[in-house]
């Protein structure tokens, strides 16, 4: 049965058969599943850079009910990037500006406007009144709240992430695949990955994935093709290359896995403040694949010296044109697309640290490196923060 699957789904009328002809062309959709997307409701988290795209094709794509969270106004800096907005709606609240834009798009659209901070209490009231949740958000903490909720609830996830030149996109769906817990088991420390507005992001990235996650919504609501469950897609805009890595659910997630813990708004509560999401604290959380006793999944630049000195083995897992930006002395390439096929060529007698350029990548690599039973951990922070490391 398909999310959107509601009894009582009325035929489309004239207006909106000319409106969708060329989805109506298309045998994975047709008329039935262009039915299911006007009895559809999708929620998208953040009307920014990513939601812009995401929120004006599902508009277009005929979605009947769109949900936006957002509690920010528009600023001149937006307009590089969160093409939804125009210079005219400076000041205004984003999801009111958002909200605009879709209802000239599309008048038969049933646009809901939140204007607030997702907290467990209206995460779960949300989440639970829609069929799809899109994840265009730029914090840890709201990412993990989004991906607990989703899972509890098993709602599918559409995520997206976008850095500099980089970007990422997966679908979470417990039952069908990861979630975002499986793959991030633990938030990388307070101040170790520079925001966007700290580290910058070209203006058009934003648009490609964000127009994906509404992709795979409509994947996901009309039954067509196979949802990118399973797969974290990323994309180097540099180098103009994509790269697909395999992610398996982790058995012992607290969130989706067989023995999960996290199943109530008070579970996601809780979850929230022993990850440290809640204060800004890293913290060990329940089922990561590491207890407080055993070594934590990330190193930070201050420790990489000593762990070095102590016979670790640094890999670097970016693609071979991210090494002309700079490397770590001493360090391996093994781009993340090939490790899996190159994982015998790490010795099975030293530890490893996996670094990237900011540390997403190197923490998938980390989930690689551990099915084999070595030890492995991810520089928090990338090179970026290597780069930025106080100097004696």
């Amino acid at each position: 049965m398909h999310p959107c699957d509601h009894e009582g789904v009325s035929s489309l009328g004239p207006d909106q058969r000319a409106r969708y002809a060329r989805h109506l062309l298309i045998p994975e959709i047709g008329l039935a599943g262009q039915e299911r997307l006007a009895a559809a409701a999708v929620l998208v988290i953040g009307a920014g850079g990513l939601g812009s795209p995401a929120l004006t094709y599902l508009a277009a794509a005929g979605v009947g009910r769109i949900g936006i969270v957002d509690d920010d106004v528009v600023e001149l800096s937006n307009l590089q990037r969160q093409v939804i907005h125009t210079t005219a709606d400076l000041g205004k609240p984003k999801v009111a500006s958002a909200a605009d834009r879709l209802t000239k798009i599309n008048p038969d659209l049933i646009v809901e406007q939140h204007r607030h901070r997702l907290d467990p209490d209206s995460a779960w009231e949300l989440f639970a009144r829609y069929d799809v949740v899109i994840d265009g958000t730029d914090n840890f903490p709201t990412r993990y709240l989004i991906s607990d909720v989703c899972a509890a609830l098993g709602v599918p996830e559409v995520w997206a992430a976008v850095y500099r030149f980089d970007a990422a996109i997966s679908v979470f769906w417990r039952g069908h695949g990861p979630c975002y817990r499986c793959v991030h088991p633990q938030p990388p420390a307070p101040g170790a990955v520079p925001s966007c507005a700290e580290a910058g992001v070209l203006g058009a990235l934003p648009g490609v994935v964000g127009a994906m996650q509404a992709v795979e919504a409509v994947k996901i609501l009309t039954g067509a093709g196979r949802p990118m469950t399973g797969l974290l897609n990323c994309y180097d805009a540099l180098n103009g290359s994509w790269r697909a890595v395999e992610v398996a659910p982790n058995p012992n997630c607290p969130a989706c896995g067989p023995q999960r813990t996290i199943r109530s708004r008070a579970d996601v509560a809780a979850a929230q403040f022993a990850q440290g999401c809640a204060t800004g604290q890293p913290t060990d959380a329940e089922g990561d694949r590491h207890s407080p006793t055993e070594v934590p999944i990330e190193i930070t630049v201050a420790e990489l010296d000593q762990a070095r000195a102590d016979g670790s083995l640094l890999v670097d897992v970016r693609t071979p044109a991210e090494t002309a930006l700079g490397t770590i002395d001493g360090s391996i390439l093994i781009p993340l697309a090939e490790l899996p096929e190159r994982l015998s060529e790490l010795p099975p007698d030293r530890p490893i640290i996996t670094y990237c350029a900011v540390g997403a990548r190197s923490l998938v690599a980390v989930e690689i490196i551990s099915t084999t039973g070595r030890t492995a951990r991810s520089l928090a922070g990338g090179i970026a923060a290597w780069d930025n490391r106080p100097r004696a």
